[in-house]
């Protein structure tokens, strides 16, 4: 099976690895091409066997509890993108020969000949909020389109539903990538890079290795990242890759653009990559005061997401009404209210210290609310960038004593409370606090760089405790 369309599925055993939100979707797709499917699965728990029961009805083998051996006769495995690369079931598939495909590699090779184009975007943060900007330009331009990928419509079922589409805004994580080996985007980003998920890559290295297979075979534009710092940088991704003859390397910064750039000049995004004669000429695109919310990070997610929309051939005033008809996600960056003069500011979705770091960066005094789970992440560099903005800290959560001490090294000075609860009333505690602490002018700002699941389901529950502690505030 290399790569290419896989046109005769008839008789051909695979195997699918994890139910779940890609797994289920896989199993049908390939069952209903007249595929021999066995789906196997680590869990066996009531979610699991219903899911089980679901793709039984249809005729699927399924095998609960058992994600180690590898069925006899399978031909192909197709992952859902969670499973670690050492799982030994992918061990002993490596060992018979047998390709291993992720959900989007599935999605990719199922299309038909005449199939939508994909913009693709990934990087540690902003890829949802990037996708679903890009979405709504090329909408304005009266594209049919959907963003799709890690975020709404399943990739699978944008390739195979009804819906007829001109081009897809796909959001993809490093697990997808690493398991999408003919992928090739008309044009992708990479948004930046920063330490995450390290336990599942293994090393930095083969993080960054995995986002930078985002621009192998891109035909139009590798869109990086000009502001990155941090080495591998996007950059250096885009110079390691076999792309198309003509594909060219098109920088975002937050700076003034050179040639083959798009950029920020007075408070306007312009464009000097999709101008002609990029030397001399620029184009505006829109307003900084067009993107939702106004905070830098966003700014350079509207310019990546714009440098995208270009490189589609996307005229700039469909990037001005793409971006002004955007409203992002619930808990990033909202404003929930004022109360008392001081700004309450919702990015529970700050998960990372990297998504905590742009967050901070976006006001100038701040009241701190932080903590949860650390995954292994240290803050000392995090504090150290923003201290000199932060007028107070109240940490909750488990791992909480970690942000404490780098707090202690690099911001001595900063009143600290420190939560030591974690019942339902702990959010509300926090943000009592936190109000004491915080002056009129100030910012409340739960950016708390840490995942929920020590005291909550997800950010999203957490991000709602918030915001209805601070409306309990208020009245």
């Amino acid at each position: 099976m290399g790569s290419g369309q896989v046109t005769d599925w008839q008789g051909k055993h695979v195997t699918v690895a994890g139910l779940g939100v890609s797994g289920i979707p896989a199993a049908k797709a390939l069952h209903a091409r007249g595929a021999i499917v066995t789906a196997v699965n680590d869990g066996d728990d009531a979610r699991a066997r219903e899911q089980a029961a679901e793709l039984e009805a249809l005729g699927i083998t399924v095998r609960l509890g058992d994600g180690a051996t590898l069925p006899e006769g399978t031909e192909l495995v197709v992952t859902a993108p969670g499973w670690k690369p050492d799982k030994p079931l992918f061990a002993a598939a490596r060992e018979a020969g047998v390709e291993i495909w992720g959900d989007v590699e599935l999605a990719w090779r199922l299309r038909g000949p005449d199939a939508a184009p994909w913009l693709a975007v990934t990087g540690t943060n902003g890829k949802t909020t990037t996708v679903q900007m890009l979405a709504s330009i090329l909408k304005a331009a009266g594209l049919r389109t959907a963003a799709v990928g890690n975020i709404g419509v399943s990739l699978l079922d944008a390739v195979l539903g009804e819906e007829q589409y001109d081009v897809l805004a796909v959001e993809l994580s490093s697990y997808q990538l690493h398991w999408a080996p003919s992928l090739r985007a008309h044009s992708a980003a990479v948004l930046n890079l920063a330490p995450d998920h390290l336990d599942w890559h293994g090393s930095m290295e083969a993080y960054a290795a995995d986002k930078g297979r985002i621009y192998e075979g891109n035909r139009v534009a590798c869109v990086y990242n000009a502001d990155a710092i941090d080495k591998p940088s996007t950059e250096d991704l885009v110079r390691e890759a076999d792309v198309e003859e003509g594909c060219r390397a098109v920088g975002f910064t937050l700076g003034t653009p050179g040639p083959s750039q798009l950029g920020v000049v007075d408070g306007i995004l312009v464009d000097r990559a999709f101008v002609e004669d990029r030397h001399k000429n620029a184009q505006e695109l829109a307003e900084v005061s067009d993107v939702n919310p106004p905070a830098p990070h966003n700014i350079a997610n509207a310019l990546a997401a714009a440098a995208l929309a270009r490189a589609f051939g996307v005229p700039a005033k469909a990037v001005r009404d793409g971006l002004r008809n955007f409203t992002p996600d619930a808990h990033r960056i909202a404003h929930v209210a004022d109360v008392d003069g001081v700004a309450y500011i919702d990015d529970s979705k700050a998960t990372n210290t990297h998504a905590a770091e742009a967050s901070l960066a976006a006001y100038g005094s701040i009241v701190w609310i932080a903590g949860g789970l650390a995954k292994g992440a240290t803050f000392d560099e995090l504090v150290a960038k923003s201290a000199e903005r932060l007028r107070g800290a109240v940490l909750i959560g488990k791992d909480r004593a970690l942000i404490r001490e780098a707090l202690a090294r690099h911001a001595p000075e900063v009143p600290v409370v420190d939560l030591d609860r974690t019942d339902t009333g702990a959010m509300l505690a926090a943000v009592q606090e936190a109000k004491r602490l915080a002056a009129a002018g100030d910012t409340v700002l739960l950016a708390p760089a840490c995942a929920s699941m020590d005291m909550f389901a997800n950010y999203n529950k957490r991000g709602d405790a918030f915001a209805e502690a601070v409306r309990e505030l208020g009245s």
